[in-house]
């Protein structure tokens, strides 16, 4: 590793400032925790046009995507923190068998200390912030490691952060990988992380050597199952759904995002021609003209979808799209119709435009078929039939199951938000983890 002293030194001294902070007490107090908190709220209000110039200049995101998938998230979150705050960390009082009679007991919400995030780089602000949010209402002090391919959202939170908030009590150390190794490298009370399987399991190593706990929010392929409907309007509301759950958030790098959908032979047709119209009705006929859908976040992950099409066989799969500028790193939304199962765009978690639809003799299949693979984080199903929505639910696992309608349970407070297995596990706030989310939407809405 190529780490110069002074970062080294900086960390450190980073670190032990921090853990002074929180053995001082001052974290603990709610009054200190809402302080901080509406600062953030403060900072978002007053620095919503550098977001914007930030986010473009990363991404290229649309103003509108921004303030759905970024702003509105943090102020979402901060209001239902300062609502909730007072409740979440008072003591509860805990039933204790007759034979200890008259004692009581109680449980008491306690910090952990000292929390390191890592953010990640398709929503640098929601998922940078978000969490800082949830470790500090806890009363924690926080270190936050922006990711360094988002470099204009990096550079506006190491900013103005400390503009904001307590630089005694939070942090932003900006790097690379060796940045991340150091840091790593130390010891941490809680870690939190945002990104790949493959990252998930170096930070998930780092932390076992001193049993710290982490979060590992990671992600996989997220299927959506297409039923049959009866009515052809609720197939065009489908469709409107799975277009906008793909393609409008950061243009299909999104963890929950639509991977890929599963439907039967018969009905493939009709999906394909529904997809073409909603995509250029949502999009218009030149999506990258029309400024209103993010662009691949750097050269890397630009050829590394490039790579994904190159296989001649998924290549000939392709149905819609497919055109790709290097020059503005931008990839239209593209539609594939049974490419090879072996291929790695049906392999790896996709993380981008591109939309493969798998064909089943029976629907009932889209079970077994996603039980022959990792589970994803997210499993969208599009049915009225109760039978197989209870199928679904007992028979597959998942961080969530969202029926017909995607990408709902990321804004749903009251809810865990997590994965399973190799899709991630764990959630930081308030010293509570969860395995995994179940949550359930039955109706189609028009």
């Amino acid at each position: 590793m190529n780490t110069t002293m002074e970062a080294i030194t900086e960390v450190e001294e980073t670190l032990s400032e921090l853990r002074q902070t929180f053995k001082s007490g001052r974290t603990r107090s709610v009054a200190w925790r809402k302080n901080q908190v509406s600062a953030l709220l403060q900072l978002i209000h007053d620095q919503e046009d550098e977001i914007f110039k930030a986010l473009y200049e990363d991404l290229g995101k649309h103003p509108v995507e921004v303030y759905r998938d970024e702003i509105g998230i943090v102020k979402k979150t901060i209001n239902y923190t300062l609502s909730n705050l007072e409740k979440w960390v008072a003591p509860k009082k805990s039933r204790l068998p007759l034979l200890l009679f008259p004692t009581s007991g109680e449980v008491l919400p306690e910090p952990l200390g000292v929390v390191l995030i890592f953010a990640s780089w398709n929503f640098p602000i929601a998922l940078g912030l978000d969490p800082v949010i949830g470790a500090i209402s806890a009363g924690n002090t926080v270190v936050l490691k922006p990711s360094e391919q988002a470099p204009a959202c990096s550079s506006f939170l190491a900013n103005t952060i400390p503009q904001y908030m307590d630089s005694k009590a939070v942090r932003v150390i900006e790097g690379g990988a060796e940045i991340s190794e150091l840091l790593l490298q130390q010891k941490w009370d809680k870690i939190f992380f945002t990104g790949s399987p493959q990252v998930g399991r170096i930070v998930m190593s780092a932390a076992a050597k001193n049993l710290t706990p982490v979060t590992l929010e990671l992600g996989g392929k997220c299927p959506t199952i297409l039923d049959s409907f009866s009515n052809p309007s609720d197939l065009k509301v489908a469709i409107k759904r799975i277009v906008g759950g793909k393609w409008g958030p950061c243009n299909g790098q999104a963890c929950i995002g639509v991977d890929y959908i599963l439907i039967e032979e018969k009905l493939a047709s009709t999906l394909i021609e529904l997809l073409k119209k909603t995509v250029k009705r949502f999009y218009s006929d030149s999506p990258k003209d029309s400024k209103c859908i993010a662009r691949v976040i750097n050269r890397g992950h630009f050829e590394r979808l490039r790579n994904l099409l190159k296989d001649p066989l998924v290549a000939a799969s392709i149905v819609h799209g497919g055109s790709l500028d290097e020059e503005n790193l931008f990839i239209e939304p593209t539609i594939l119709l049974d490419p090879p199962l072996d291929a790695a765009i049906m392999t790896e978690e996709i993380f981008g435009p591109l939309l493969p639809i798998i064909t089943l003799k029976s629907i009932q299949e889209s079970i077994e078929f996603i039980n022959s693979r990792p589970k994803p984080l997210a499993i969208y199903a599009f049915t009225k039939d109760e039978e197989f929505r209870q199928r679904i639910l007992l028979e597959t696992s998942s961080g969530s199951v969202i029926f017909n309608d995607v990408l709902i349970q990321f804004i749903c407070d009251a809810l865990p938000f997590g994965g399973v297995g190799q899709s991630g596990f764990g959630r930081l706030a308030y010293n509570l983890d969860y395995l995994g989310l179940l949550l359930l939407f039955l109706g189609l809405k028009r």
